[in-house]
């Protein structure tokens, strides 16, 4: 009895690393709003770290983060890290700053867990409007596609992205 309660958990386990290493690799995650304001607000709003604190939604994690900035003041070259008890440990770079369309930023994990993404804010006129997208892209190591598994990336950070569209929608509108 003890040795098939063995064999079926080795089986599971077998089954779910091949599952997890047939996960792909390579993640995109997106969310997009529209925004009635012009695409060079939008930018502005973006593509300067110090104005985050009034739209990101990672900003109210930890009451006592720690934030630096460097670099330049906006656009290419600002950085921005950040340590807290609940956000953990990171940096962003601003590597590309096409104004009004795009800013492509570097992004660093370094905890709880070590990942290197990118991140993309994408302004599309609509009419007397903006469609503004971010989204997330990066490689995933095994661990990360084992937690993907049963916490996807999907349903954490997208309804965090969908708070921060919607934060940036109301500055932004709002004056």
């Amino acid at each position: 009895m003890l040795a098939a309660l063995i064999g079926v958990l080795i089986i599971a386990l077998l089954g779910l690393i091949a599952y997890v290493a047939n996960h792909p690799s390579d993640f995109r995650l997106e969310r997009s709003t529209t925004v009635r304001a012009a695409p060079e607000k939008l930018f502005d709003l973006i593509s300067d770290f110090h104005r985050w604190t009034a739209w990101s939604p990672f900003e109210t994690i930890d009451a006592d983060l720690k934030r630096s900035y460097g670099g330049a003041e906006r656009g290419v070259g600002a950085t921005y890290g950040w340590e807290g008890r609940k956000s953990g440990v990171g940096s962003m770079a601003i590597t590309e700053a096409d104004a009004p369309s795009r800013v492509l930023i570097d992004l660093i994990f370094v905890k709880p867990f070590q990942a290197h993404n990118k991140a993309e804010f994408t302004l599309e006129p609509d009419g007397d409007a903006t469609k503004v997208t971010w989204a997330m892209s990066g490689h995933s190591g095994f661990l990360a596609k084992m937690i993907d598994v049963f916490l996807p990336m999907e349903k954490m950070v997208g309804p965090q992205f969908e708070q921060g569209l919607a934060k940036l929608k109301t500055v932004a509108e709002q004056g």
